[in-house]
């Protein structure tokens, strides 16, 4: 097994590490999980159930993740809107999980990009909706490449917060058990998005810790890459998929 002996910290929400940790774990390797994210409603669901409430007027849904699939699941539960509304949707996602995730709620993904980031979809949609209502659906707090770039092409796009991300506070604890005094250096740490980054690194602040010499960062993709090295951190490698599959054959060119 490629990664046999190898220590590797996974930074994902706890209800998303699985498949990454059994992933690296067929590989051969010990995971260790530090939860950076958790996904938690909005500030308030009203700007996203008034855009689900008048659906049928919208052409395109864009959905960026599993958790945006899941809250928009919900909430279309809670405010008693058929499914049957939505069918005359065209629904992009933005990678295979998403996709995936739409299948399971029992709606159709129309296009996928080839990358699995904001870019890439863009480019994917730009020929698709000018003069086009569109609903997308997003982290509380995310770039604003999608809605800025597809105004630009003449979409009539609507940005609604489907879920926040916030520092879980139980693992100010694990990271300081992590990276205390004395205490092993995994052999590399995982990101899989931006905020992962960005919570890892204010989980450190928090335990007063500082990121330590020597720790190999591997990156999902460019966009979590380009947080690293804005917080001067050079990833020791980056997927050449955005995936985890992309994810975990980094971590075995890398280490083994």
């Amino acid at each position: 097994m490629s990664l046999a002996g190898k220590r590797i910290l996974v930074t994902r929400a706890r209800h998303q590490a699985g498949r990454l940790a059994e992933a690296l774990e067929a590989e051969g390797a010990e995971v260790l999980r530090l939860p950076t994210i958790e996904i938690v409603p909005p500030e308030s669901y009203a700007q996203l159930d008034a855009l689900l409430e008048v659906i049928t007027g919208f052409d395109w849904l864009i959905l960026t993740s599993g958790n945006a699939v899941a809250a928009v699941a919900d909430r279309l539960q809670f405010l008693r809107i058929p499914l049957d509304r939505l069918q005359h949707l065209q629904i992009a996602a933005v990678g295979p999980a998403t996709a995936k995730a739409v299948g399971e709620m029992g709606l159709k993904t129309a296009c996928m990009p080839e990358e699995y980031v904001a870019e890439a979809v863009v480019a994917m949609l730009k020929p698709q909706v000018a003069g086009r209502r569109v609903l997308l659906a997003r982290a509380a707090i995310a770039r604003d490449v999608i809605p800025d770039q597809l105004r630009q092409c003449g979409a009539d796009i609507h940005a609604a917060e489907a879920y926040r991300t916030v520092v879980p506070p139980d693992s100010i604890v694990q990271v300081r058990e992590l990276f205390g005094p004395g205490s092993p250096l995994p052999d590399a740490v995982t990101f899989t998005s931006s905020s992962t980054v960005t919570n890892f690194l204010t989980l450190l602040t928090a335990a007063g810790l500082v990121p330590p010499a020597g720790l190999h960062a591997v990156s999902i993709g460019p966009i979590t890459t380009a947080t690293l090295r804005a917080n001067h951190w050079q990833p020791a490698a980056q997927a050449t998929r955005s995936d985890i599959p992309g994810l975990v054959e980094a971590c075995v060119q890398l280490l083994s």
